[in-house]
């Protein structure tokens, strides 16, 4: 084992889990101010729930020995055999660095969800559909993609996350949103954000924290991880220009949501091709992520369906340009144990990714509509009317974030 690889993948991990408060932030601050710790719940409370699920079988089903290419066995429930030894195939890290380092990838993503649903969504009925969600879709997600299920038998290429993170939380925000209904007022009343502020800080912990979201995939300190870390910088920074110039051109002005929200929407396209693609390639994934990620947010206006803080918009159509892009920019020239893509010679490659997003999107909303519809049966799903008025904050935790 590398004492630089193990300090460099713990320190990613961190990375990782300071995305999930920031997540809070960034959902926070665009929610109305009777949501606002509602909101933050959301997102800080999985970082119990998910770790935990995680630990007694979680990581086991997703990184378990492979039945059958669709989930793993139950080798490593109750974390049972995973410790300071390496993990058969990860030779340089101990076997805990990496479960650890995974854990907040599965934190996250549910988080990533709550934005659909925000301002309208019981507390009860949250926890019990994230509990089934963790064991019915992203432990098999993972397992698919990174754990030598069938996505990975298939040669599907998702370096940290394109499909396990993004467009998994992209088709069960679509789900949620529809499933659950519109807020009450929706397209008849302003949703204004109350604190565009604390919206701002939450993006910046996003990009701060990325680095180690994708850079640490490399899950050693090497040449990989470096190319990881400047391409997934270079999107971003493209996808935040690209989105405020067309919103300048449409509205007459950009604005810091705007900023903020491109930004997010060159991390998520660049998530998949980060460890694939070279720097040029990844200026231009994130420039287009920008501006396509803007026209999916617009869409939901006429589609009619309250997806309150647009995970569809930009986590699940951003996540599906990425993995389509990676098709096509992807090279083993930045990493060997890669692919080609459509660019460089294999026009196989873009048909694979092509099979997993179709694949992805297909299992994650239609088990997630089952999911909602199980947990609206046992428990609930939706605050009253009278509960939604009142605000998530004084309905369902009794607080006030504010006293004015």
């Amino acid at each position: 084992m590398n004492a630089a690889d193990t300090a460099f993948v713990l320190i990613s991990a961190a990375l990782v889990m300071l995305m999930t408060p920031g997540l809070a932030l960034f959902y926070g601050g665009m929610v109305r101010g009777k949501n606002i710790l509602g909101t933050l719940m959301h997102s800080n409370i999985l970082l119990g729930t998910v770790t935990i699920i995680w630990a007694i079988v979680g990581y086991s089903l997703a990184f378990g020995g492979d039945i059958g290419g669709l989930i793993g066995n139950l080798d490593y429930v109750f974390l049972r055999g995973v410790g300071t030894a390496a993990k058969p195939g990860v030779d340089n890290i101990p076997h805990l660095a990496f479960m650890i380092f995974q854990c907040m990838f599965a934190v996250i993503t549910p988080a990533l969800i709550t934005g659909a649903f925000a301002e309208r969504i019981k507390f009860s009925g949250f926890l019990v559909f994230t509990c089934l969600w963790m064991i019915v879709v992203y432990s098999p997600m993972a397992h698919w993609v990174w754990g030598g299920g069938w996505m990975a038998k298939m040669g599907a290429l998702d370096f940290a996350g394109g499909a396990v993170v993004h467009m998994s939380s992209g088709a069960s925000a679509l789900a949620a949103a529809l499933y659950l209904g519109r807020r009450h007022g929706y397209g008849k009343q302003a949703f204004i954000p109350h604190n565009l502020p604390l919206t701002i800080l939450g993006a910046g912990l996003l990009w701060f924290g990325w680095f180690g979201f994708n850079a640490g995939s490399a899950l050693a300190a090497n040449g990989l991880a470096a190319s990881a870390f400047v391409t997934t910088h270079l999107a971003a920074a493209a996808a935040a220009l690209s989105w405020i110039v067309v919103e300048w051109l449409h509205r007459g002005k950009p604005t810091t949501l705007g900023m903020a929200s491109g930004a997010v929407a060159g991390l998520v396209a660049i998530t998949p091709a980060a460890g694939f693609v070279e720097p040029m390639p990844a200026i231009l994934m994130g420039l287009v992520a920008g501006a396509l990620c803007y026209g999916g947010v617009l869409l939901k206006s006429r589609l009619k369906y309250d997806d309150a803080l647009d995970v569809v918009g930009i986590h699940g159509l951003g996540g599906t340009f990425g993995a389509l892009a990676t098709g096509l920019f992807a090279t083993t020239a930045v990493n060997d144990a890669g692919a080609n893509g459509l660019f460089y010679g294999n026009p196989g490659q873009l048909w694979i990714q092509f099979v997993s997003v179709v694949a992805t999107w297909a299992y994650c909303f239609v088990m997630s509509l089952i999911l909602f519809k199980i947990v609206d049966v046992m428990v609930g799903i939706r605050v009253s009317q009278e509960d939604e008025t009142k605000g998530l904050d004084v309905s369902q935790h009794s607080e006030v974030g504010y006293q004015l």
